[in-house]
């Protein structure tokens, strides 16, 4: 998932500014337009804030260039530097009575909570997550108690405000100890909703959550949203895959024949990436649907349907319907792909956890490779029959 604070971004000009971070290091510029910038800051109140000093005024909209920033790591691009200096953040005119959000440093998390927070003063307390949302983060111990208690020492968070509560995201709460958090650093740990959008609400209620901002729930615009990571990832292999098939197509009895390869190899290479597209896409848009609970499993149906619908088409596909060692073969290749490419989806979905992510891996990698190798093997001889 891309955000740990689930809601829709607004549009709109912010005001972006470098945060209060560690006090015994300077702020720095990045130069880098996925970062906050510039390190110039804005006064907060002082009078209400005494220990506060120079704190980063953030806005609630976005500009372009936050928009075009996310489009691109929706894409793969700059994923892993686009992040926010870590510290403390002012949005509205926070006072020592105001909230303290919690969030990671990815931007597109940070962005997500921000622009839910229109006329609302609060604090956003930003922890370094290597530039990984919440979820994520505290799956991998990056997003921690550690982390937390650290960050707010070192942003003098005590001094800033008058109580002893810090918001954390609910889909944080893995990674965080609450009792250790309070013990470490005199702050209560309170969960918050899991999505952005729910915040005004929750703090209206004075920190009260409803079962349904409790809900996680996966709608179809987040299942596709992280299918152009997937597909430009994975892009370099599947070239090389393609490549691969259409070079080898070129093979037969009769030696290596340039028409073969513009005939069965292009006609290979073409079924594969279809698989491979199928299983991507597919996937994720029908998975509340697709039968059994494991994401390969769940590839491994889209590849069944294309596979008979493989063996209906066969006769009319040119370079493969006449050879039965290739029918054969993409009947196992083809499930094979899907698969695996539904399995890459784990890291995204609320129906898996790190430890069956592992059991499935462990029961369905194997599987994969012996029917990759049997199918491989079959294509290679229909180069010969």
């Amino acid at each position: 998932m891309d955000a740990p604070h689930r809601g829709s971004c607004c549009g709109g000009r912010g005001n972006l500014k470098a945060p209060l971070g560690d006090r015994s290091s300077p702020e720095r510029s990045t130069g880098d337009d996925c970062r906050l910038g510039p390190p110039a800051t804005e006064q907060a109140d002082g009078a209400a804030n005494p220990g506060a000093g120079r704190v980063a005024r953030v806005g609630t909209t976005l500009r372009w260039k936050d928009r075009l920033g996310g489009w691109k790591v929706r894409w793969a691009i700059g994923r892993g530097s686009y992040r926010v200096e870590p510290g403390l953040y002012a949005v509205g005119a926070p006072s020592g009575a105001s909230p303290v959000l919690v969030s990671a440093n990815y931007k597109m998390s940070f962005d997500r909570l921000r622009c839910e927070l229109e006329g609302i003063d609060a604090w956003i307390l930003v922890l370094e997550t290597d530039a990984v949302n919440v979820w994520c983060a505290a799956g991998k111990g990056t997003f921690g108690t550690d982390e937390l208690i650290r960050r707010i020492h070192a942003t003098g968070l005590p001094e800033v405000v008058s109580h002893d509560r810090v918001i954390v995201p609910q889909l944080g709460a893995p990674g965080v100890c609450a009792h250790e958090v309070r013990k470490r650093s005199g702050f209560r740990v309170v969960y918050g909703p899991v999505r952005a959008k729910d915040l005004p609400a929750f703090l209206e209620a004075g920190m009260k959550a409803t079962p349904p901002m409790r809900r996680v729930d996966f709608p179809l615009r987040d299942r596709l949203a992280v299918v152009p990571v997937e597909l430009v990832l994975s892009a370099r292999y599947v070239v090389m895959v393609m490549l691969g098939l259409l070079i080898l197509g070129g093979l037969g009895p009769n030696g290596y024949s340039l028409g073969e390869v513009a005939r069965d190899g292009a006609a290979s290479s073409l079924l594969f990436l279809a698989a491979f597209v199928a299983g991507t896409v597919l996937t994720p848009a029908l998975l509340p649907w697709l039968p059994g609970r494991a994401l390969s499993l769940k590839g491994l149906w889209i590849g069944a349907a294309l596979a008979l619908l493989l063996g209906a088409w066969a006769p009319a596909l040119p370079g493969i319907g006449a050879n039965r060692f290739d029918v054969a073969a993409w009947r196992l290749l083809i499930p094979v792909t899907t698969s695996f490419a539904g399995m890459n989806f784990t890291g995204a979905t609320t129906y898996t956890s790190l430890s069956g992510v592992r059991r499935e891996m462990r029961i369905a990698v194997p599987i994969q490779v012996a029917a990759a190798v049997v199918g491989a093997a079959l294509w290679v001889a229909g180069r010969f029959v």
